[in-house]
C-alpha cells in the first residue's frame, strides 16, 4: 500500500513538471496572440491606407493624361486591388449585418486556408443531404394525401433556406464572391416556404400540390447535379493552388469549367421556366373562389425567382469569361501558380490542353 502511494507522488511530481512546461507553453502562445492581433490591425490599417491612395489615383487618372502612362496605372491599379484581395483573406473581417443580428459579434472568420475548404466543402454536403431529403419527402407527398407530411416538408424547406441564409453570410465574410442576388434568392425562399406553412389546406393547395411537390422533386435532381460540378471545381481550384476557394456555384468561373457548366447550364434554365410555369399556375388560382392571399403573394414570388435567377445567370457567365481573359492577361508575365499546381499534380509534366 505504501509503495503504491510513492508511486502515485511520484507520478504527480513528473504530472506537475509536465503542468510547468505546459503553462510555460500557454503564456507564449497568449503573448503570440496578442502580438498577431496587433499585427492584424497594422494590416487592415494599411490595406484602408492602400485603397484611399488608390482611389485618389483613380480620380486623378480622370484628368487629360498620356493615354499609355494611364492604361499602365489602370492594370496596375486592378493586379494591386488583386493582391489586396489575397491579403484581406488572411485577416478577419466584421460580420455584415445579417450575422450581426443572428450571432452578434462573434468572429466567424476563418484564416485558415484548408479550414476554408473543409467549411465550404461541409457548405456543399449540407446541400446535398438536405437535398436527398427534401427528394424523399416529395416523392413521399406525391404517392400520399398525409398533411402531416406535408408540414413537415414545407417546416424543413422554411429551416433549410433560413439555415443556409446564415451559412452563406458566414462564406461572405470570408472572401466569397456570391453575388447579391444569389442570396436575395435564399432569403426570398425562405419567405416563400414559410407562406406555404402557413397556406390554409383548401382547393387551391390541392390544385398546386402535385405540381409544386414535382418541383421540388426536379430541383432535387438540379442540385445534386450542382453538387458533383461544385465539387469538382472545388477541389481542382484547390490541387492548381487558386486563392478563391469560398466561392460557390458560378462564381469564381474560370475558362475551364465551361464543359462541365455547358451540360449544367441547361438543367438550371429548365428549373428557372418551372418557377414560371409555377407562377402561372398560381395566378390562374388566384381567381378560384376559395383563393386566400397566399396564392397571390406566392404567384408574384415564384415569378421574381424566375426573373433574378435568369439574369443573374445569363449576365454573370460572359462577366467571368471577360474577367478570366483580363486576369490571363495581367498575370502572363508572372509565374503561373495554376502551373505550379499542375506541375505537383502532375508529375511527369504531361499538358493538358484536354482540360
Amino acid at each position: 500500500m505504501d509503495f503504491d502511494a510513492e508511486t502515485c507522488l511520484k507520478d504527480w511530481n513528473d504530472l506537475a513538471q509536465d503542468y510547468k512546461e505546459l503553462e510555460a507553453l500557454n503564456r507564449e502562445y497568449v503573448m503570440k496572440l496578442e502580438e498577431i492581433s496587433e499585427l492584424q490591425a497594422k494590416c487592415i490599417k494599411g490595406i484602408s491606407h492602400q485603397k484611399y491612395r488608390m482611389g485618389i489615383i483613380r480620380k486623378s487618372l480622370k484628368q487629360p493624361s498620356a493615354r499609355e502612362t494611364r492604361e499602365e496605372l489602370k492594370k496596375s491599379i486592378i493586379r494591386r486591388e488583386q493582391q489586396l484581395q489575397e491579403i484581406e483573406q488572411t485577416l478577419p473581417k466584421s460580420n455584415g449585418t445579417y450575422l450581426q443580428i443572428i450571432l452578434g459579434s462573434v468572429n466567424v472568420s476563418i484564416l485558415n486556408k484548408n479550414d476554408k475548404f473543409k467549411y465550404k466543402d461541409e457548405y456543399e454536403k449540407f446541400k446535398l443531404v438536405l437535398s436527398v431529403i427534401g427528394f424523399v419527402l416529395s416523392v413521399l407527398n406525391l404517392f400520399t394525401n398525409v398533411r402531416t407530411l406535408e408540414l413537415s416538408f414545407m417546416f424543413l424547406l422554411v429551416w433549410y433556406y433560413c439555415t443556409l441564409t446564415i451559412r452563406e453570410s458566414i462564406l461572405k465574410v470570408n472572401g466569397s464572391r456570391i453575388k447579391g442576388w444569389w442570396r436575395f434568392h435564399h432569403f426570398l425562399s425562405t419567405v416563400v416556404a414559410a407562406v406555404l406553412l402557413v397556406w390554409p389546406n383548401t382547393g387551391p393547395w390541392y390544385q398546386f400540390r402535385t405540381q409544386f411537390m414535382w418541383f421540388n422533386v426536379y430541383i432535387s435532381v438540379v442540385q445534386y447535379l450542382q453538387f458533383r460540378y461544385q465539387r469538382g471545381v472545388l477541389y481542382r481550384l484547390k490541387a492548381l493552388g487558386e486563392r478563391d476557394n469560398m466561392d460557390i456555384t458560378i462564381e469564381g468561373f474560370h475558362s475551364w469549367m465551361w464543359r462541365g457548366l455547358s451540360f449544367l447550364l441547361p438543367f438550371l434554365f429548365a428549373g428557372y421556366l418551372f418557377q414560371l410555369y409555377n407562377a402561372y399556375t398560381l395566378y390562374e388560382l388566384a381567381y378560384h373562389p376559395d383563393a386566400t392571399w397566399h396564392v397571390s403573394v406566392l404567384s408574384a414570388m415564384f415569378l421574381v425567382l424566375f426573373l433574378g435567377n435568369t439574369t443573374t445567370t445569363i449576365m454573370v457567365i460572359p462577366q467571368k469569361l471577360v474577367k478570366e481573359r483580363i486576369k490571363d492577361h495581367l498575370f502572363a508575365s508572372k509565374p503561373d501558380r495554376r502551373k505550379e499546381g499542375r506541375m505537383r499534380n502532375n508529375p511527369d509534366n504531361k499538358d493538358e490542353k484536354s482540360e
